[in-house]
């Protein structure tokens, strides 16, 4: 969804046309996927990221003033988000390797401070949060929409979708959150980091299952994001959030069943990726039809098809202006924050963790169920290290004991094999290790803060901020 288009409103024959077309790329790219020629010896993967931000005033209320940030900032890597008050901040690619998250950390640190003075120049600060908390239902409305067609679009369909139904929110954590918002801009109310691992075809469908059952203890030990609309939810709120946010599954137009849009996954893969993007075409009714005047190994309408789909873990299909294709994994549980250095921990801690599964696991599964990854990924969700979770189909245990004595040292052992230097391994994954035996992960920070301090929500993003903008890793915060 993050290429603008041209249209916001569409006829019939633009939906059959654009299932035509989304059929014949499909075809085209299971045929890709079976013939692609193995790559001896495979290069590294490449690593990207997407950061997630607000723009705020001094009272750490959403300042809705992108369009002036981006004008100050004067970069490809910065893009609107949906809000007027959220930016993106993107990276270049990177192989991994030898000095890898020393290149990363030193480039975003640069992009992060760049983006800084902007916002400041916009008369905002920036932070990096999974929500922010000061945040109010009224700010999440049509008039704070970003200016993109494609937002405006989006928000259309999705209504269409729902037969103009309200948005229903309904979660339940510490305490109970129940709401109803008339449009897609409760979105919003998420910000997330996102990490993209590159992958190659006649492994991709390993690294999904791999990356499936990854995700639930990386997320227990990443969780930031307790508050929603001063609620005390989940450790991860923004799970159930923007699940429920473009919920449209199961209504009687939208076609061909319930899978929901927003989804951890219906199953692991058996033999190929390409079971994926089938699923996307007899599965998940187009929304936006768009004209992308494409040939089909551009694969152009596919992948516009598969951003209005948001798994969890995202397959991506790449083509570059030579027309090579790439595939990539996209990780998108992890919350924004709390700080860069934590959140290049949580990567080092996934990526090794899914290396080591691929290789040590014929399917990628470690003989986990797909039904325990699933029930896994809630529970990190709710619970952070206060939840219980299966690994290799055995009896549930505590998150932190299990990522101490277990994960870590395979997450270890899969940087090795990807070749990143002991030391890079030893200060990502230590960082880990000491959130986990302090048990302050963001989300729990910023719960003490509010039980020390209070309910006071200008005065937790402004100690938040200044925190983060120490750079230091959460586990060493103060309150």
């Amino acid at each position: 969804m993050g290429q603008e288009i041209r249209e916001e409103h569409f006829g019939a024959q633009d939906f059959e046309r654009f299932r035509r077309v989304l059929a014949d790329e499909t075809a085209w790219l299971l045929d890709w996927l079976k013939t692609a020629p193995p790559l001896e010896p495979p290069p590294p993967p490449r690593l990207g990221f997407e950061i997630e931000a607000w723009l705020c005033n001094t009272h750490g209320r959403p300042l809705p003033v992108n369009d002036a940030f981006l004008e100050a900032m004067d970069s490809p890597l910065a893009t609107p988000e949906l809000a007027q008050f959220n930016i993106e901040l993107n990276s270049s690619v990177f192989h991994t390797g030898h000095g890898c998250f020393g290149a990363i950390l030193d480039e975003l640190n640069e992009t992060l401070r760049q983006a800084r003075r902007a916002a400041r120049h916009a008369g905002a600060e920036l932070l990096m949060a999974g929500s922010l908390p000061t945040l109010e239902p009224g700010d999440l409305g049509l008039h704070h929409m970003s200016h993109q067609a494609r937002y405006r679009a989006l928000n259309s369909a999705i209504l269409e979708q729902r037969a103009q139904r309200p948005l229903e929110v309904d979660i339940v954590g510490h305490e109970h959150l129940q709401h109803r918002h008339a449009d897609v801009m409760l979105e919003a109310a998420t910000t997330s980091f996102q990490v993209h691992i590159e992958t190659r075809p006649a492994i991709a469908h390993r690294t999904y299952n791999a990356t499936m059952v990854a995700t639930a203890p990386v997320l227990a030990a990443a969780g930031n994001t307790p508050y929603i609309f001063g609620h005390d939810l989940w450790a991860e709120s923004r799970i159930p959030l923007f699940e429920q946010s473009v919920e449209v599954g199961g209504f009687a137009n939208s076609a061909r069943g319930p899978i929901r849009r927003v989804t951890f996954g219906t199953g692991y893969l058996h033999d190929s990726i390409g079971e994926l993007f089938t699923e996307n075409l007899e599965h998940f009714p187009v929304l936006l039809p768009v004209d992308l005047d494409e040939t089909p190994d551009r694969l152009a309408h596919l992948a516009f098809h598969n951003g209005t789909i948001w798994r969890w873990n995202r397959p991506i299909v790449g083509c570059d202006a030579d027309g090579r294709h790439s595939l990539r994994l996209e990780f998108r549980c992890l919350p924004a924050g709390p700080s860069l250095i934590d959140m290049l921990a949580n990567t080092a801690f996934a990526l090794g963790l899914i290396e080591y599964l691929v290789a040590e696991s014929p399917d990628g599964t470690l003989e986990t169920p797909f039904s325990e990854a699933r029930d896994n990924f809630y529970n990190a969700a709710r619970h952070g290290l206060d939840a219980r979770l299966r690994w290799g189909h055995r009896d549930p245990m505590p998150a932190p004991r299990l990522i101490t004595r277990e994960l870590l040292p395979r997450a270890a052992e899969g940087l090795e094999r990807l070749g990143i230097d002991a030391s890079e391994r030893n200060t990502l994954l230590g960082i880990i290790a000491a959130r986990v035996a302090s048990g302050q992960t963001g989300a729990q920070w910023q719960r003490a803060w509010v039980t020390r301090h209070g309910r006071d929500w200008p005065g937790l993003v402004r100690a938040y901020r200044g925190w983060q903008n120490t750079g230091a890793a959460v586990h060493t915060w103060g309150l």
